[in-house]
């Protein structure tokens, strides 16, 4: 591959995972979750600060998001901020934030604002779509 194709390449992928983390922030804001557990991989971890538990699997992390929907928990918008997507190779890319959520619950039904920093790895599917493989959050200092 010339010098020129490589780089077009290497933006071609950098310009598709921004477009992969734009619909997975999209979704996640509109509470619309079968989009937003489409942006991860079945093998995808997860790390969140507010969980006493590692997440191994997508299926872990919707079972969980299941148990927190029937506490009455639903996102009610999002903000992203700072944002950074720094391409790994040609596979891999992590991406990296500053996240404000709204979120409601049974005790807090007019939602309270998190504000958090988050890592988003993405690996390349074999069908070419950018899929998240593991997502860690931290409360911001």
């Amino acid at each position: 591959m010339s010098a020129d194709a490589a780089v077009d390449a290497a933006a071609l992928a950098l310009a598709q995972v921004r477009a992969a983390a734009a619909e997975l922030i999209a979704a996640f804001a509109a509470h619309d979750t079968a989009r937003y557990f489409a942006a991860f991989g079945p093998d995808a971890t997860f790390v969140f600060h507010t969980e006493p538990r590692f997440l191994a699997t997508r299926a872990a992390y919707e079972a969980r998001w299941r148990s927190w929907e029937a506490d009455g928990f639903r996102v009610l918008g999002c903000r992203t901020r700072d944002t950074e997507v720094r391409m790994v190779g040609e596979g891999v890319a992590v991406l990296t934030h500053r996240v404000s959520t709204r979120l409601a619950t049974k005790d807090i039904p007019e939602g309270q604002e998190l504000r958090e920093r988050e890592t988003v790895v993405f690996r390349r599917a074999p069908d070419d779509r950018w899929l998240v493989v593991h997502e860690h959050l931290s409360p911001e200092p």
